[in-house]
């Protein structure tokens, strides 16, 4: 259903890109904002229509978000923020768009930015009909401003014909799966198969608002202190593990007490899984494989004195891992390079420990990045699953006899977890399978605490 256009080279921005896509992606260049009032619905619903024409052309949300706020840092923060929650409702419900639009219209609109316009219009009269009026007001105001002749008129015809079918427009869209569940199809059904019992949990999941939690930087405080300082702020919570606080309500991380002064990181529960199980000991040698942005090699190094590489094959985001590192007060050789060719980079020197975090679908972190469910492919699985098992191949002989190595994915298709774990140990015979609690696996479906996640541990035999 999705009608998305796939620009060449232009898959999600997320953090499980494929490392050549990633550095060779271009930013888009942001446009020049109309003269809308500055804190006014029209232009948070100007800079939503914005970004949603961006994903819809092939980039990903992250390239078009940043563009944007680099070249209009006098966005209020208010209307940022409200355009921030349009974007994000908005392609949490993209199938749900194509659909109305399909209804509604004649013909498809061949103006990317009103039929942005129209699609974030339409998603704010679902989630707030009680702002019906002031969002067709606006969101014509917006079409005034920026639209050739006529389309100020069929922008108001649209939204006001979607209001006289709002009941008819509901009903067809909740026996459609694509619209009900907010997913492309074929992922409903990947997900049906692979998940019997609790497909409708994750899907559902996908489509919320994603929990915020901290990890708390036991080298500069305490948890005891570092919850009391939150409190004392506003910002209450409570515990999932001695280290990561969950938020009861997200929050700008200025807003976050120690936040600046490197004592606590933003960091989703799931991923903070991953630092304890490398059973990492002070002096290791080790190696996070794909870094980038830096925050599970940040825990690795708040929690052990080891001599630690972070590797990332982008420039930008290897700058990242060093920003990130910088700020809490922690030091790494951090390099840019790809993974699935160590002779760039290695030093011929043997690591006791590797964090294999590798490219993926990102499927189980769709809440965060809602633009991948769009620009994503079924194909797309097993050009994923084939860099994973480049990298997992390239990086085995770098491990040291006995030491360990962590696989791990936002994933929740087994091409991309189980099943690439098991073919890797078949192509390996000196690679044993550690068990994580009582099974070999451990996978972590998304729900109100954590993200989806995937672990394997792997030790090389002597």
């Amino acid at each position: 259903m999705s009608s998305f256009r796939t620009r060449p080279g232009g898959r999600a921005n997320t953090r499980s890109d494929s490392p050549r896509t990633a550095a060779q992606r271009s930013t888009p260049r942001p446009p020049a904002l109309p003269p809308l009032p500055a804190d006014s619905m029209a232009r948070a619903m100007w800079v939503a229509a914005e970004a949603i024409a961006y994903v819809r052309d092939g980039y990903a949300l992250n390239d078009g978000l940043a563009g944007l706020w680099a070249a209009h840092p006098d966005l209020p923060p208010g209307t940022r923020g409200a355009a921030q929650d349009l974007i994000f409702g908005t392609l949490r419900d993209f199938g749900r768009g194509d659909a109305m639009l399909a209804r509604l219209l004649r013909q498809p609109l061949t103006e990317p930015t009103i039929d942005a316009l129209l699609r974030v219009a339409l998603h704010r009269l679902e989630v707030r009909p009680e702002t019906a009026h002031t969002v067709v007001d606006q969101a014509v105001e917006v079409a005034a401003r920026v639209a050739r002749g006529g389309l100020k008129g069929l922008v108001n015809a649209v939204l006001r014909n979607a209001l006289r079918q709002r009941d008819t427009l509901a009903s067809a869209l909740a026996r459609n799966p694509e619209t009900h569940w907010r997913h492309p199809s074929w992922w409903i059904d990947r997900i049906k198969r692979n998940q019997p019992q609790s497909w409708e949990a994750v899907l559902g999941a996908a489509n919320t608002h994603p929990p915020m939690t901290l990890r708390i930087n036991p080298q500069r405080t305490t948890p005891e202190a570092a919850a009391a300082e939150l409190i004392a702020a506003g910002h209450a919570g409570r515990w999932l593990s001695p280290y990561a606080w969950r938020l009861d309500r997200p929050a700008p991380v200025a807003s976050l007490p120690g936040y600046a002064e490197g004592r606590l990181s933003v960091q989703d529960w799931g991923a903070q899984q991953a630092a304890p199980m490398l059973d990492i000991r002070d002096g290791m040698r080790v190696l996070d494989a794909c870094a980038a942005p830096g925050g599970k090699s940040a825990h690795m190094l708040e929690l052990h004195d080891c001599r630690l590489l972070a590797l990332d094959a982008d420039p930008r985001r290897a700058q990242r891992i060093a920003s990130n590192l910088e700020r809490l007060g922690l030091s790494a050789d951090v390099r840019c390079g790809d993974a699935r060719t160590p002779r760039d980079w290695w030093d011929g020197e043997r690591f006791d420990r590797i964090l294999a975090d590798v490219p993926c679908s990102a499927s189980g972190v769709a809440r965060r990045h809602p633009d991948i469910k769009w620009l994503r492919r079924a194909d797309d699985i097993g050009n994923f699953a084939t860099v994973q098992r480049e990298i997992l191949d390239a990086l085995w002989p770098l491990l040291s006899p006995g030491g360990k190595m962590l696989y791990v994915t936002c994933s929740l298709f087994p091409e991309e977890n189980s099943l690439q774990v098991a073919r890797f140990a078949a192509r390996h015979p000196d690679c044993q399978r550690v068990p994580l609690d009582a099974a070999l696996e451990r996978t972590l479906l998304p729900d109100a605490d954590h993200d989806g996640f995937f672990f394997a541990l792997l030790e090389k035999q002597a």
